[in-house]
């Protein structure tokens, strides 16, 4: 009896330990595919860098940005400014260096803004179909009109121009691809049959969607947001460089890039630094981006 009692245990033990061992195994996997990809490894490591230069971006620079020396305007780059300084003599390095955080954060707000409305716009549409279906998607053609870019100047010129509501003028323009994009990974989930055995024991529509639709979708979520953080730093850029985002005297990449295009003749440095620093900063998000679908989606695993 002691001898089937002590069976019985090892093998429940085994049984409860089974799972585990298979979610490990599972995701060693995802990982070893997801370093075999160079292109999003890079890209990880150079957007770990920035977003760690922004963190610690006053411990990072040499001087305060916000600070103007006259003397020293124009100053082509050179060992005590190595990004020159502005044309009222700020160093550009700092500007640079504290931009980060501005541009970075816009793009984490409104990428926020933009994962949460769209999905919750995509579940109910998905979910129920009919009726709520129809309004739902009829409102996100109407926004699809509009240029993501002109309809996110369109709300800052409503709002007023300021970095808050930059971010909320980008996060809004980006609703519609999480909308569409949920909405479809619904309707393709719905038809599996756990769905319907669910609702068999009793699930109700609010513990459907959380527990069982929402998970299922949270990966395609993952990589598009990932990749429209990418856009959501070049839109608000492009508002700050259009005057529309970040005011002076605050540092940031598109403010900084719009200051010194009137000078590109004879102070390259102004915008090409900060212009560097949105580039490498989009190459590196649409590297990981790239390397996560590739990762993550089924179809497009390398076995």
């Amino acid at each position: 009896m002691a001898g089937v009692t002590t069976t019985l245990n090892r093998t429940i033990a085994w049984d409860s330990a089974a799972p585990v061992r298979a979610e490990t195994s599972e995701f060693r996997r995802t990982l070893r595919r997801f370093v075999r990809n160079r292109g999003a490894v890079i890209g990880a490591v150079v957007l770990l860098l920035i977003v760690l230069v922004a963190l610690i971006a006053p411990l990072l620079a040499p001087y305060d940005p916000l600070v103007q020396n006259p003397t020293l305007s124009l100053q082509p780059p050179e060992l005590l400014h190595p990004f020159g300084t502005d044309t009222l003599g700020r160093d550009m390095l700092s500007r640079v260096i504290i931009g980060s955080r501005q541009s970075l954060m816009v793009a984490v707000i409104a990428i926020s803004i933009a994962a949460s409305a769209g999905t919750l716009i995509g579940l109910l549409s998905g979910f129920y179909e009919g009726w709520v279906d129809l309004v739902l998607q009829r409102l996100i053609d109407i926004q699809l009109a509009f240029p993501g870019i002109l309809l996110a100047m369109v709300i800052v010129a409503v709002l007023g121009a300021g970095l808050g509501n930059a971010m909320l003028a980008v996060g809004i323009s980006l609703i519609p691809a999480y909308a569409r994009m949920v909405r479809g990974s619904v309707l393709s989930t719905k038809p599996n049959a756990y769905i319907d055995a669910a609702r068999v024991i009793g699930c109700g529509d609010l513990r459907l969607i959380l527990v069982h639709i929402l998970p299922n979708v949270a990966a395609p979520i993952l990589v598009l947001s990932t990749v429209g953080v990418a856009w959501a730093i070049l839109i608000g850029s492009s508002l700050s460089f259009l005057g529309l985002g970040a005011q002076p005297p605050f540092a940031e990449w598109g403010r900084d890039l719009s200051e010194g295009r009137n000078y590109l003749s004879v102070a390259w440095w102004i915008s090409t630094f900060p212009g560097l620093a949105i580039m490498f900063t989009i190459l590196s998000v649409n590297l990981l981006g790239d390397g996560l679908r590739d990762t993550l989606d089924p179809r497009l695993r390398q076995r």
